[in-house]
């Protein structure tokens, strides 16, 4: 059986965005024993020249939510500023993302494939195929900015390990 966009993006994309909230709900228990409010997290950095939580949090809807959006459109470009929420209001906006992803339908997003679409950032465009941009751009960054924030939550002491990252798994019989 052959891998189509449908699974490339939405399945992979919804197995990180659960997970994600998983591990977002471990960090609000985390502060609650801790007697700690969780917005003190969303500045959360590991280096001063990184961005913060708050970004992480951001561009895993972007990349993934946004990825299919830029796809149906054929432009794809990041956003410009991240919403001012707070902990709880990330969380909104991720499961807003998943559930938004659940309401696809697998014949549309396989219906993308081989669409041209353009990236662009700033006065740079590049062009790619739907599974190009998917394969080379949109998942790295996905993986990239869940695992910062993976990392982030981790470094400040919340208990999470490898399984909390992947989430529930797609398991053959």
């Amino acid at each position: 059986m052959a891998t189509s966009l449908y699974d490339l993006t939405v399945q992979n994309y919804l197995q990180i965005l659960d997970a994600m909230d998983g591990i977002l709900d471990k960090g609000s228990a985390w502060c609650a024993e801790q007697g700690r409010d969780p917005d003190t997290l969303l500045e959360l950095r590991l280096a001063e020249d990184m961005f913060p939580l708050t970004f992480q949090l951001h561009m895993a809807e972007t990349h993934s939510r946004g990825t299919i959006t830029g796809i149906r459109e054929g432009i794809f470009a990041p956003p410009r500023s991240v919403p001012e929420l707070d902990y709880a209001g990330y969380r909104q906006h991720l499961a807003a993302a998943a559930s938004d992803l659940r309401a696809l339908d697998a014949d549309d997003v396989n219906g993308l494939a081989g669409k041209h679409m353009t990236f662009v950032i700033g006065e740079m465009q590049l062009p790619f195929t739907a599974e190009n941009f998917v394969m080379s751009f949109s998942l790295p960054n996905f993986y990239f900015h869940t695992t910062a924030a993976y990392a982030l939550l981790r470094a400040e002491g919340v208990a999470l390990g490898k399984r909390d990252y992947l989430g529930q798994m797609r398991m053959g019989q």
